[in-house]
């Protein structure tokens, strides 16, 4: 691709993450931005790297360009949030995530989220009255936000576009480059007023899946037990404080 024909050439892309990312929801759109042309960086809770998930398995880990503290919102043009079962739930409770979310809204600049990321949304109070999709899990809880949850593969409802998770990949890089570049055919609002119904049955490949991951290395074995062991201490010394505290 020549240079001339890089869509999002000089766009800065805020891409929010937090441990626990799905890898591929953030991996593939992040080469096809910078693919056309698009300067990304990764904001996170934390400074250092952040670790990735294939589902439940721990992957790769990112290296976060700037915090939350660090980042102003005015210094981007569109902003990308992946899912995972982890990452959105970590950011939704973070007063900076969601007040990040929330300038970018307000500005109407493009948002781009898939899986389990209209979380952040939702709890940014910013989903009442718009139209998206997202993993068919969390379907409830966007319709309880108030929401229209479409069951398909891209909705777009003005600045945001969404996609259910990495199985419509093809389709959300697509109208996530669409949108971020102004190209996006304008939306004309909620395309239903009524949401699609829920699913009769999780999607039989996660099940499957789970049924076969191996069994957690040693050196995870080992961590969760150091893990156990440092809590137990901490409830050792916190009853042997207030045993104190109470004699006294």
């Amino acid at each position: 691709m020549s240079v001339l024909n890089k869509r999002l050439r000089g766009h800065r892309v805020a891409i929010l993450a937090a441990d626990g990312f799905e890898m591929v929801e953030l991996l593939v759109p992040l080469v096809a931005l910078r693919a056309e042309g698009a300067k990304t960086e990764v904001i996170s809770l934390r400074r250092g790297r952040i670790r990735g998930v294939n589902l439940h398995e721990p992957a790769r880990r990112v290296r976060v360009t700037k915090t939350l503290a660090e980042a102003n919102p005015d210094d981007y043009d569109a902003m990308l949030i992946p899912g995972g079962f982890i990452n959105p739930d970590l950011l939704r409770q973070s007063e900076a995530a969601r007040a990040f979310v929330q300038a970018f809204d307000r500005a109407q600049k493009p948002i781009a989220t898939l899986c389990h990321g209209p979380w952040v949304l939702a709890s940014a109070g910013l989903t009442r009255g718009r139209t998206l999709t997202s993993w068919p899990g969390i379907r409830d809880d966007v319709v309880n936000a108030g929401a229209t949850w479409l069951d398909q593969a891209l909705v777009h409802d003005r600045n945001w576009i969404s996609s259910r998770g990495p199985q419509d990949m093809t389709a959300f890089v697509r109208g996530m480059v669409d949108l971020f570049s102004g190209t996006a055919p304008q939306a004309r609002g909620p395309v239903s007023a009524q949401s699609s119904p829920q699913r009769d049955n999780p999607p039989a490949l996660v099940v499957n899946t789970m049924a076969w991951l191996p069994r957690p290395s040693l050196r995870a074995a080992v961590v969760v037990g150091l893990v156990g062991v440092w809590a137990l201490s901490r409830t050792k010394a916190g009853a042997r404080l207030g045993a104190r505290l109470g004699r006294e």
